[in-house]
């Protein structure tokens, strides 16, 4: 029988080759030692091979993101576009990748393509570059990363051994992973204390690392010494967006000259691939070390809360490159007292050179604090001048400075040295600002604080209690009372900073002109917590007295201009709508109403309400909302008021009431459009009958529940000639409450109705006390924003 011809294998084993010294070829040991060496090859071109696939692919992915095909037309892309460049796939695609990355990386490997190409170089150091990175952002813990940074790019450079070292806050070292190194020597050097001298601590210490010729030169210690003691080493820094995070050393056999930049260049980049491994790792609990701890932005700010010093929570702030450019001031705490005497909000959320640009003078602190967050070395200082921030404090003015870094936070803490400096520097700016008394009001514990000038303001002994900044109104003149509710609204329900002027009614019966200005200070939740603020007495200001009386006088020769207009406006509008009227004497029945012009003054708007008792013993209670502004919808609004009241004296129910408002709206008004709402209460037998035409309904307050009534049907007024309007009855119970009002108390242009009728009810239902005191919370925490007119008519069955 003829045996079949041999395969590849069986001739490669049986082709002579190069064997141990002594070996015959064609022996048995010759041929096992020519197939392990095939293998070898085998393997190290197969792995490659896997290398250059994941850069190949990478690239081909960065081609279907750019131009929105599939794999496969990106694989026939990329191969065009490699032989129209007349190179191979592998370098192409790291061309691919660094047109795309734009990155460290990218920089070092362009220059090795430019200079391998002039070469003629077949491996250029770029793909072995890439490769390098590939493996390491594949490897799962730094150990892998230092494995695949020996094998991938460092061997190539005639590197034996390399060591990743983690940095920790207090200086020391923990090496993170090796390779290179025998399982012993690796574990005899795991942990650094603080202050040892070694090659990766000089290099921590260098902004450039430590590149050193010969060991045994330098006489320092480091891990595998006695291997290679007269062997070359580099430490370089691995850090990333400024901070710094542990140091990369290279080992090599022989001694190391100095090496070209573009080497150089690749073991920096090699240092920040290393940094981002670094960044998240944590050393394994030791028994015989505390364990890191690396609390986060929000444990720190907590932290800074409980401390009794004025505290700073700085973060990192970056450019679109990753480098640090500043520090973001996160948060200050509570105790925190701007030198140059601003407030805290102006203070959170700057930027530090911004906020303080003397930190980067002579002091060099802003240094101070840029290598803390680098390295973690905290950093001390005591009888530190504070004009090492500010240039407005006075020169004896002198601080301890502690900065710290947590995790990924600095916590900036200082401490005044003399408390009667600090006082000093307070006093010079309350008397730079003028006569300002200043007052704090803390909503939680209700404590109010006020200093002996806003005292002397109000003309009130210092034994007296403070006053609320809630009852500011019964203190003012009641002229004042529209401009200081916009205020109180403003900061104790929308929580923004306001100021208002005001005349200030003393108990002494002396009348002063004040400027009240407040701040309010929220928590974490954004609940409102202080508010802070100060009272200035501008009565006695001469510029004031000069401004006024030059209106005057410009106000009596010209009608055009715009303040005037204002107030005759404002005026117009209080005559044919005043703000309140005398109450109802009703038996078991309070009725209060209101009314707030809009906020635009020089708008006469068409709100209007009456509450009346009729000939029958019945009350009549109605709002209702002309459609437009000026005087047109004011005179339609005293046409419709008026006929409402002659209407209701006929004994008519409400709904006929409607019926025949609507055919006077529609014939005798000129064509304008409204809504109202109308209701008859009769108090023997405390039943509501109502009707409505358009208007929303009104709201029943009972217990601690609110919610409107059951809706009827009935068209606005004016809609078509004539209209017939549907009628409701509800039974009043005592203690029960019933309001009335216009649309203007809850419309908002960024909300719906129904939101807005959410938050109206929930405080209408939360609100304790009188109905006076109801229906002026209503409008001190109303949400709305349209700049409308607003009516209430609310009534308390007793």
């Amino acid at each position: 029988m003829n045996e079949p011809p041999p395969d590849e294998t069986e001739m490669e084993l049986r082709r002579p080759s190069a064997g141990p010294a002594g070996v015959a070829a064609d022996s048995p040991v010759g041929r096992l030692a020519a197939t392990v060496d095939r293998l070898s090859r085998e393997v190290r071109a197969a792995q490659a091979e896997a290398e250059g696939r994941a850069l190949i692919e990478l690239a081909k992915g960065i081609l279907v993101e750019r131009l929105g095909c599939g794999p496969a037309q990106a694989a026939r892309q990329l191969a065009e576009l490699t032989e129209q460049a007349g190179t191979n796939p592998l370098e192409f695609a790291v061309e691919v990748i660094n047109q795309a990355a734009r990155d460290r990386m990218s920089e070092v490997t362009d220059a090795f393509l430019a200079a391998t190409r002039a070469a003629g170089e077949a491996d250029p150091a770029a793909v072995r570059l890439r490769a390098a990175e590939s493996g390491a952002l594949a490897a799962d813990d730094t150990q892998a990363v230092a494995e695949s940074l020996l094998e991938q790019a460092l061997r190539p450079l005639g590197a034996v051994a390399v060591a990743i070292w983690a940095a920790g806050a207090d200086g020391s070292l923990t090496l993170a992973g090796s390779s290179g190194f025998s399982p012993a020597e690796a574990a005899r050097w795991y942990y650094v204390p603080p202050d040892v001298a070694t090659v990766a601590r000089y290099g921590l210490a260098e902004r450039d690392g430590l590149w050193i010729e010969s060991l045994s030169e330098r006489g320092l210690p480091s891990v595998g010494r006695h291997h290679h003691p007269d062997g070359g080493r580099a430490a370089v820094p691995a850090g990333t967006g400024g901070r710094v995070y542990g140091v990369l050393e290279i080992v090599w056999p022989t001694p190391l000259p100095q090496q070209p930049p573009q080497i150089v260049r690749q073991v920096e980049a090699l240092a920040e691939l290393c940094a981002h491994t670094l960044e998240t790792f944590t050393v394994p609990d030791d028994p015989s070390r505390p364990p890191r701890v690396l609390p986060d932005a929000a444990e720190l700010m907590d932290l800074a809360d409980g401390l009794y010093d004025p505290a700073l929570v700085l973060v990192p702030h970056l450019d679109e490159s990753g480098n640090l450019l500043d520090f973001r001031i996160q948060h200050v705490n509570s105790r925190f007292l701007d030198p140059a005497g601003r407030p805290r909000g102006m203070v959170s959320g700057a930027l530090l050179l911004e906020a303080y640009p003397m930190a980067a003078g002579e002091s060099e602190l802003f240094q101070r604090i840029e290598r803390v967050y680098a390295t973690g070395e905290p950093f001390r200082a005591r009888r530190m001048h504070l004009t090492a921030l500010v240039d407005q404090v006075p020169l004896s003015a002198m601080a301890d400075i502690s900065v710290s870094r947590h995790g990924a936070g600095i916590l900036f803490i200082w401490r005044i040295e003399d408390e009667t400096a600090r006082l000093a520097s307070l006093l010079q700016h309350a008397q730079r600002l003028g006569r300002i008394g200043g007052f704090e009001e803390n909503l939680l514990t209700g404590e109010i604080t006020w200093n002996g000038q806003l005292f002397d303001l109000y003309g009130r002994p210092e034994t007296s209690p403070p006053v609320p900044l809630e009852d500011l109104p019964a203190y003012a003149h009641p002229d004042d009372a529209v401009a200081i509710g916009r205020f109180l609204r403003t900061v104790l329900h929308h929580r923004r900073p306001a100021s208002a002027a005001f005349r200030l009614q003393r108990p002494d019966g002396v009348t002063r002109h004040i400027r009240v200005v407040a701040e309010p200070v929220l928590d974490t939740d954004d609940r409102l917590l202080t508010i802070r603020g100060a009272y200035q007495d501008i009565s006695s200001q001469h510029w004031t007295e000069v401004a006024l009386a030059a209106t005057r006088d410009q106000l009596a020769h010209t009608e055009q201009h715009a303040s005037e207009r204002d107030r005759l406006a404002l005026q117009l509008q209080r005559a044919i709508m005043p703000p309140t009227q005398a109450p109802l004497q009703i038996p078991d029945l309070d009725v209060a109403v209101r009314y707030r012009p809009a906020e635009a003054e020089q708008l006469v708007g068409g709100d209007w309400y009456d509450a009346v008792v009729l000939p029958s013993r019945l009350v009549l209670l109605c709002v209702g909302d002309v459609a437009g502004h000026g005087i047109e919808a004011a005179t339609s609004m005293v046409v419709l008021r008026n006929a409402l009241r002659g209407l209701a004296v006929t004994g008519a129910g409400p709904g006929q009431l409607l019926s025949w408002l609507n055919i006077v709206t529609h014939h005798l008004t000129g064509g304008v459009t409204a809504t109202a709402v109308c209701g008859l209460y009769d108090p023997a037998t405390r039943t509501l009958r109502w009707a409505r035409a358009g208007h929303l309904p009104p709201v029943l307050v009972r217990g601690s529940e609110a919610a409107p009534l059951p809706v009827v049907r009935g068209l606005l007024l004016g809609a078509v000639p004539e209209a017939q309007y549907e009628e409701s009855e509800v039974q009043l119970a005592a203690e029960d409450n019933l309001l009335m009002y216009t649309d203007g108390l809850i419309e908002r242009r960024d909300r719906s109705v129904e939101e807005s009728l959410t938050h109206l009810l929930t405080t209408a239902a939360t609100v304790p006390g009188s109905l006076d005191q109801r229906l002026d919370r209503l409008l001190t925490y109303s949400r709305s924003d349209t700049d409308d007119d607003t009516c209430i008519v609310g009534i308390r069955v007793g």
